[in-house]
């Protein structure tokens, strides 16, 4: 199966779900934006991404911030004071259900831990509200394709963070690629080092900060005592949150691997690493992984680590496709091109650096899709971002059961049902579930 039939194909293996009470009566279409209308935003998650996308959506004339919404009185108190300085008022929140009821917010960020954005963006789909979400969208297969039929059933505009399909270079490069003029493309390595990466210490439970609201931050997640460890931007390292390197840095660059080779799913996948850089420090997600994809005609290796910088071609992150005639590497500092030296073929291109900035441009095209109400012209669609979430969450799949994985295109699963009982999908707790449509 190709990839856009995959993309259109896309289904939801998630049981039934119920909504959850307060959001019951949000079922109204959303309404069109002119070009010369407000569009009023709320910010849902804003210490780290999610304030910079906000951040980048105010830039632009006509983007109006009405509400935030945090769970961390800290954070709220300060982002409401930054707003405050620069002349805006804005309501807070810490119950971003609350935050959805507000009729004159138009569309929302969504910038929480992982493990919060499916339910965080279906429901801000049924409130009738568009939706930037940060990548990755989801925390397991199963919450990609949830999120994908609750986009397709109310028709908002959903933006996935995946910026960089924005900025030129990486356009231009992959357009480059699709000449033919390397040949046959065998192997495409995608790789992230990242020495600055570091878990924190194990240390023990404790009570959660002043202001903080655990019990709201822990949502679906399974029920455990607050770790500072597990906190913040450390989330990631912990499999209840997130997933580790390869969805965090994954989603981007296995986005343009693939996006360069046209590519859907992969037939069979094997994932091996370990905690070998940092075994006595808080972490559950491997800080070394090398995953193998096999795919029809090539072969994608995914190669990341925490605590180097030193990766492939000297650079700490990057895409390379290997041709017969030339290795074409792209990243965020640029791309180029280095000639096969047995080729008679002059395909050699110096580096082509960056020259606009791929957020910026992101959340442009998601105002402009929005004006135009048309979920189809945004850079990355939530099917988009399910397709790159999807092979991510496989790589973490293989490492996690020791598997060797086989992939049915036909049933969209994989063949062994042990694993898709397993792993397929997260099961919720604390009284949440995910909707079905």
């Amino acid at each position: 199966m190709d990839r856009k039939k995959f993309i259109q194909q896309s289904t939801l293996l998630t049981g039934a779900g119920l909504l959850l009470p307060s959001l019951t009566s949000f079922r109204k279409a959303s309404q069109k934006i002119g070009a010369n209308d407000t569009l009023v935003i709320g910010a849902i998650g804003i210490n780290g991404m999610g304030w910079s996308d906000t951040k980048a959506l105010l830039n632009i004339p006509g983007v109006k911030l009405a509400a935030i919404c945090d769970v961390d009185q800290n954070v709220l108190e300060k982002r409401e004071a930054e707003m405050k300085a620069q002349g805006v008022r804005v309501k807070t929140f810490t119950d971003y259900r609350k935050l959805l009821e507000e009729k004159e917010i138009d569309a929302v960020v969504i910038g929480s831990p992982d493990h919060w954005h499916a339910l965080m963006m279906i429901h801000a789909c049924q409130a009738g509200k568009h939706v930037y979400v940060e990548k990755p969208i989801g925390n397991s297969v199963g919450e990609c394709q949830a999120m994908v039929a609750a986009q397709e059933h109310y028709g908002t505009v959903v933006q996935v963070g995946q910026w960089q399909r924005s900025q030129q270079h990486f356009q231009d490069a992959v357009n480059y690629l699709a000449t033919g003029v390397l040949g046959p493309i065998r192997t495409v390595k995608v790789w992230c080092y990242q020495g600055w990466m570091r878990p924190d210490p194990i240390v023990p439970d404790s009570a959660p900060p002043k202001g903080v609201d655990y019990q709201r931050w822990l949502g679906p997640a399974p029920l455990k005592p607050f770790n500072s460890s597990r906190f913040h931007f450390h989330f990631r390292w912990f499999w209840d949150y997130a997933g580790g390197l390869m969805t965090d840095w994954g989603v981007h660059l296995l986005d343009y691997a693939l996006l360069g080779m046209k590519a859907s799913l992969p037939k069979t996948i094997v994932g091996l690493g370990g905690k070998f850089a940092y075994p006595d420090l808080a972490e559950e997600t491997p800080d070394t992984l090398t995953t193998l994809y096999e795919f029809d005609q090539f072969n994608l290796v995914w190669d990341s680590a925490m605590g180097i910088d030193n990766g492939s071609y000297g650079r700490d992150h990057g895409i390379a496709f290997i041709g017969n005639h030339g290795t074409l590497i792209l990243n965020r500092g640029g791309w180029e091109v280095i000639e096969e030296r047995q080729s008679e073929k002059k395909v050699a291109k110096p580096l082509v650096k960056p020259s606009d900035n791929g957020l910026q441009k992101h959340a442009q095209n998601f105002v402009a899709a929005i004006r135009a109400n048309d979920p189809t012209k945004v850079n990355c669609s939530i099917q988009e971002g399910a397709h790159v979430a999807t092979v991510a969450q496989m790589g973490n799949i293989s490492y996690r059961s020791g598997e060797k994985l086989y992939w049915d295109a036909t049933k969209n699963r994989f063949t062994d049902e042990a694993i898709n009982k397993e792993y397929l999908i997260n099961t919720y707790h604390n009284g949440y579930s995910l909707p079905n449509y």
